[in-house]
């Protein structure tokens, strides 16, 4: 916060100050408080909107309301002057309760260089000497340690650092994706010792933890009422599967599926999560009253300690763009064989993966034919550039031309990490005249398993729209076809070795060979 030196201040006060002899019927005090202002509170609390005039007053409300004693807390984490900054912007940025941070354990959620950027701009907490509070420091500052001016500044620098390497790590990010890219589509990047090496460095798994830690991605979900309702009615409509059982949700965000199964009847529900929307999640769970019955861990489900041995039920929304993108079902199977009782189910419980035959010469041509003719230019080569990306986008229905093929069956309660690495056959039957440009993949989603009634969805482009969408998969050139042609091909569908969240999609379709990365 800028604020003017003293003598300025002082010289500003004495230009301004009313003549005396004027009188107006105000004392000399109230007149320079006109002239002044009285002082507006603008130190927000870190829990609610309350603001007050001081860093002081602020954490005393904190105490008092929020039973949450800022020198207590540093003490009990070990924290010093830079941990007590991102601590600060941590819960600024998360925006959780007081009570959701009595739970945290090493590792600390705001051990990260990213909090040490301000969140609110001049925010007075983080110009405030915690030392100034009894309670805050067991011991004097020692000889030659830095003033808190001293220590501000080099907080500032440490944020713009940390900003700049953000910017600068996104940006390598973006480098490194399209690296991979080119590893798997060309020869000559893949035979390159550097790219190699490049490659092996990028962290998939921490950007891809980091975005589901945005309520906008959970926002998005909660929305989409075909899947979310589809949850909720299997649970809701077949009460005896969860009565008195445990149940743990892998992946749970929002705990909106913990919830559901603990209205259900569950006793005991376990939600274990790796990004930060889990801290959210407990606030939650506490706001409906439900602490007792759901509980929540902070994790890798494939790393994280349990607090039982085996559950009765495991649930989860692990499903991806061509359900299989993002690779969290290997997460579930991971669950399924360390955690699940002999007698227990999955929900859902079976999948299947189907293809479609499109026909949309405009969309075609404003992707493929486009390149050929740019302002009187060829630029043709731009194609290999497009083809390889397999789309995700909502499918108009009147564009299928032909009846669907599943191409592959999973049964989630007996599927391994091995099965969903696949190559199948399908057969398209065409169902009118128009040439096929593209093909589309979608998904079914099945709760069957001991039902008294059975729920599913699909996200086919017949189909009421879900935030999957989805998935485009589009031919250099159009294949002419008349109802009653039958379109056959080979599908493979495989991990990218590296990236195992991104598939690679080789589609051999009337003697051509297509080969698509969805990233």
């Amino acid at each position: 916060m800028a604020r003017r030196t003293d003598t300025h201040w002082e010289d500003e006060a004495l230009d301004d100050v009313p003549d005396l002899s004027d009188d107006d019927g105000m004392g000399d005090d109230a007149a320079w408080e006109d002239e002044e202002g009285i002082a507006e509170p603008d130190v927000r609390c870190l829990f609610c909107e309350r603001l007050s005039l001081s860093a002081e007053e602020t954490f005393s409300h904190c105490k008092s309301h929020h039973q949450f004693n800022i020198g207590s807390f540093m003490r009990k984490h070990g924290l010093d002057f830079y941990g007590y900054i991102k601590l600060i912007n941590f819960v600024r940025a998360t925006g959780g309760a007081a009570e959701s941070l009595s739970h945290v354990t090493a590792p600390l959620p705001w051990d990260n260089d990213q909090y040490m950027i301000p969140v609110v701009k001049d925010d007075p907490l983080l110009q405030f000497d915690v030392e100034d509070l009894e309670d805050c420091a067991n011991e004097s500052p020692s000889a030659g340690e830095p003033s808190m001016f001293e220590r501000c500044r080099l907080a500032e620098s440490r944020a713009q650092a940390a900003e700049t390497n953000l910017s600068l790590a996104l940006e390598d990010l973006h480098k490194m994706r399209q690296l991979a890219q080119d590893f798997v589509m060309n020869a000559d990047v893949r035979h390159s010792p550097s790219s190699a090496g490049a490659i092996a460095d990028l962290d998939e798994d921490g950007v891809y933890f980091s975005s589901y830690g945005h309520f906008g991605i959970h926002e998005e979900m909660l929305k989409d009422t075909v899947r979310t309702e589809s949850y909720r009615d299997f649970m809701y409509q077949n009460p005896h599967i969860f009565k008195d059982k445990t149940v743990l949700d892998v992946g749970c965000g929002t705990g909106i599926l913990s919830m559901f199964a603990a209205k259900a009847g569950a006793k005991k529900v376990i939600g274990v999560d790796q990004s930060d929307i889990i801290y959210q999640a407990m606030d939650i769970v506490r706001l409906n009253g439900l602490e007792d019955t759901v509980s929540l861990v902070k994790g890798r489900v494939e790393d994280v300690d349990l607090p039982v041995e085996k559950v009765d039920i495991i649930i989860s929304e692990w499903m991806g763009y061509f359900l299989l993108f993002e690779s969290m079902l290997d997460s579930v199977i991971c669950a399924r064989d360390k955690y699940l009782n002999e007698d227990g189910a999955v929900y859902p419980d079976t999948c299947t993966m189907s293809l479609v035959a499109l026909s949309d010469e405009t969309k075609h041509a404003g992707k493929i034919a486009f390149w050929e003719n740019v302002y009187g230019f060829n630029m043709s080569c731009m194609k290999k550039c497009v083809i390889p990306e397999a789309v995700v986008e909502v499918v108009k229905a009147e564009t299928q031309i032909s009846e669907p093929s599943i191409i592959k069956n999973i049964n989630c309660q007996t599927a391994t990490i091995k099965d969903l690495d696949f190559a199948s056959d399908f057969s398209l039957s065409v169902t009118r005249d128009a040439p096929c440009t593209a093909l589309a993949g979608y998904f079914d989603v099945c709760f069957e398993r001991s039902c008294e009634r059975a729920v599913s969805f699909s996200t086919s482009p017949s189909c009421t729209k879900t935030h999957w969408k989805q998935t485009v998969f589009m031919l250099e050139k159009p294949i002419p076809a008349k109802a009653g042609d039958v379109l056959e091909g080979r599908i493979t569908v495989r991990k990218n070795r590296k990236d195992p969240r991104s598939l690679i999609i080789t589609l051999l379709l009337n003697g051509a060979a297509h080969t698509y990365a969805l990233q």
